[in-house]
């Protein structure tokens, strides 16, 4: 069993560190909330994110944006200057592919990149999916451990290649949803009903993940969030955050995608109308026109 530093507690976080406990790891834990690092009691608290990554075979984050990233682990008493130059680091955020290269370069170890798909259910069930970049020897290394958080485990190339796989999943995530939606809320006006659009889209051309693992209507998909008043799961502020990415991404590579855009663009307006903390699929409320969106 490998010596696991984990620096990052929040929704995602503690139960990603959780799993690894539980799957034999020693793992030591750190975040700024000492309530989160209570979430995680089968692991050692270290004192602060470099004392973490002390002694560490693998170490690992999981962070809000690229900018906490870069100062986690380059910054003053960062982690890759307390971390041993064997061991390798992973970071799980979901940030730019500018700053995923730039960390990999800067760190003397081998560094990955592996942002994950799955939200708050798959962190807690072990589910995962994580999207890798970096060198092919280190993914080796890292595959049992990233695998005691995840189902399935993917190469995707070198540094900054498991961002931009993130970026275009989740743009094409938030334009399926928002179709999907539209497909319902058209439905209803036509006087079809839920369970007979399922019925019909579930086994036909309009298929997707959006419609039968993460249904955006209480009923045909019981562990759905509609099932429970749009609780997230994935909140609809991280959809912008991480369609965000990916429309900065576009605009570096000199790319137009009008869909993510448009997409980008209702989703703030969810946002904005106070559904930042419902899940993302709560979106349908205000296509529909619905009042008091985020309720």
């Amino acid at each position: 069993m490998a010596r696991i530093g984990f620096v990052g507690l929040g929704n995602m976080g503690a139960p990603m560190a959780r799993n690894l406990a539980k799957a034999g790891h020693e793992v030591a834990v750190f975040d700024l909330s000492v309530e989160a690092m209570g979430r995680v009691e089968e692991a050692r608290r270290a004192s602060s994110a470099a004392d973490a990554a002390r002694g560490a075979g693998f170490v690992i984050t999981m962070l809000p944006a690229g900018r906490h990233v870069r100062e986690a682990w380059l910054g003053e008493g960062g982690m890759a200057a307390a971390a041993e130059r064997d061991a390798v680091l992973l970071d799980c955020s979901t940030i730019d592919v500018g700053t995923a290269r730039g960390v990999a370069e800067a760190c003397a170890q081998s560094f990955l990149d592996a942002p994950v798909s799955g939200g708050v259910m798959g962190a807690e069930a072990g589910t995962l999916t994580f999207m890798v970049g970096g060198p092919q020897e280190a993914f080796r290394r890292a595959e049992p451990v990233l695998g005691a958080m995840g189902r399935t485990v993917v190469h995707c190339g070198d540094a900054g290649a498991g961002q931009a796989a993130k970026a275009c999943n989740n743009m094409l995530l938030a334009i399926s949803m928002i179709g999907t939606c539209e497909a319902f809320v058209l439905a209803e006006k036509l006087g079809l009903s839920h369970e007979a659009l399922f019925e019909v889209a579930s086994k036909s051309s309009g298929q997707c993940w959006s419609l039968t693992t993460y249904c955006p209507v209480p009923g045909p998909v019981p562990s759905s969030p509609a099932n429970r008043d749009y609780r997230p799961g994935f909140a609809a502020a991280l959809m912008v955050k991480d369609v965000g990415l990916s429309q900065q991404a576009a605009s570096e590579a000199g790319l137009e995608t009008p869909m993510g855009a448009k997409a980008l663009d209702l989703y703030r307006r969810f946002v904005e109308a106070g559904g930042g903390e419902t899940d993302f699929s709560g979106i349908i409320r205000m296509l529909r026109g619905e009042g008091g969106v985020g309720a």
